[in-house]
């Protein structure tokens, strides 16, 4: 894909530090924005991408993280699923992966390389958190695409997918080769870090106990009755499978994307500074 390269210097402002938010070229219902540190010379950058949750506070999360991308010379992708794609009440399109012939997870792959080609950024491989909805989509896009990840935070998911090829997509893998042409490489998930993190007083379950309703399916309340349970329940999943997880519970916090935040910078920043050192 070829990309306008804006004239500069009018426009080359607007790619330093927090950008406005753009329209993928892929699909242009579809966004992101960025934090480019203006003093930034590092040619293949860490790129972190922050996964949205219902709410969709994409640009939020992205100013929260301005201090970690300083400090780390990286560049944090903020993605915008929009609600309301194709079903005007639709909420939670992009947590399952597919929604109306939309492919989440090629949308994120194709923004990547949207701005890998404007920004000096290392695309190869980069680290993805998302909390909540976005812990959902974390965690399923890891098992797709295992090659691309850097590393890996699933933030708080209030619904689960385990490695389990006895139940249906999304409770467990059974049918994921069918549905997404693409096979689980286990031994690649395996060498992605993974971390788990939730905050010790999320416990309200009137969100992800509901139902009857469009993203829920019977069978996910075997997996735990609140989003701490649940986590754990993939932790145990992961680890049989011979995945190594960090579980980090975040003392006094309920559930809040932004107060996990500091936890996950200090899982992305060890990793970013040790991948450094040895390349240096």
């Amino acid at each position: 894909m070829t990309m306008h390269k804006p004239d500069a210097p009018t426009s080359a402002f607007y790619e330093r530090g927090a950008t406005p938010f753009f329209a993928s070229q892929y699909d242009q219902r579809l966004h992101y924005c960025l934090y480019v540190p203006r003093g930034l010379e590092d040619a293949a950058a860490p790129l972190v991408v922050v996964q949205h949750g219902t709410s969709r506070g994409a640009a939020s999360y992205r100013d929260r993280l301005r201090g970690f991308a300083d400090s780390h010379g990286a560049v944090v992708l903020a993605p915008l699923f929009p609600a309301g794609l194709v079903d005007p009440g639709d909420l939670h399109n992009f947590k399952f992966i597919a929604y109306e012939g939309i492919r989440f997870d090629n949308a994120l792959l194709a923004i990547v390389d949207e701005v890998a080609e404007r920004f000096p950024v290392a695309p190869d491989r980069f680290y993805l958190h998302g909390f909540s909805g976005g812990g959902q989509f974390a965690h399923r896009f890891l098992y797709l695409h295992p090659d691309r990840l850097a590393a890996v935070s699933i933030g708080a998911p209030g619904r689960i997918t385990q490695l389990d090829d006895t139940l249906p997509w999304w409770l467990g893998t059974r049918d994921v080769e069918a549905r997404f042409g693409r096979r689980i490489d286990l031994e690649a998930v395996r060498r992605v870090p993974v971390q788990m993190v939730v905050g010790s007083d999320d416990v309200e379950t009137w969100e992800i106990n509901n139902p009857g309703e469009s993203n829920w399916m019977d069978g996910a309340e075997k997996t735990g009755t609140t989003r701490i349970e649940r986590l754990r329940t993939l932790e145990r999943n992961f680890v049989a499978h011979g995945i190594d997880v960090t579980f980090d519970v975040v003392p006094g916090v309920a559930h809040r994307g932004s107060l996990v935040l500091p936890t996950v910078e200090t899982f992305f920043g060890r990793l970013i500074d040790a991948t450094r050192s040895i390349t240096r």
